[in-house]
């Protein structure tokens, strides 16, 4: 997996763990969830969202789409709480390749 892909996650999983809705959601231009559903996501799971540890990006879950053109990933990644430590939770991303990084659309958040 490409460096900047794991950056790009963290990047996503910090604007979560931080409730910064408005600036994820602006960040993946709001394809497919907008602020508020985010939010909503987050409250009725019910724990605070943690930054998790560094080994926890070897659980992603990365998939390359085959013939994409540009180059496209789709990501799994299991979220961290506070009461938990790895939660149920988990985030779906999808990665699209551009000249200057990644397009990045959060497909879902939901529990496994």
């Amino acid at each position: 997996m490409p460096d900047q892909l794991h950056e790009a996650v963290s990047v996503i999983h910090n604007l979560l763990v931080r409730a910064e809705y408005a600036q994820l959601e602006k960040l993946t231009g709001g394809v497919r969830l907008h602020a508020e559903e985010i939010k909503k996501a987050v409250i009725d799971y019910g724990r605070i969202l943690i930054t998790p540890p560094i080994s926890a990006f070897e659980l992603m879950d990365v998939i390359k789409v085959r013939n994409a053109e540009p180059p496209k990933w789709t990501i799994t990644m299991p979220l961290w709480t506070q009461e938990e430590g790895r939660s149920d939770l988990s985030m779906e991303l999808t990665m699209i390749e551009q000249k200057d990084g990644y397009k990045i659309e959060l497909d879902d958040l939901h529990v496994l």
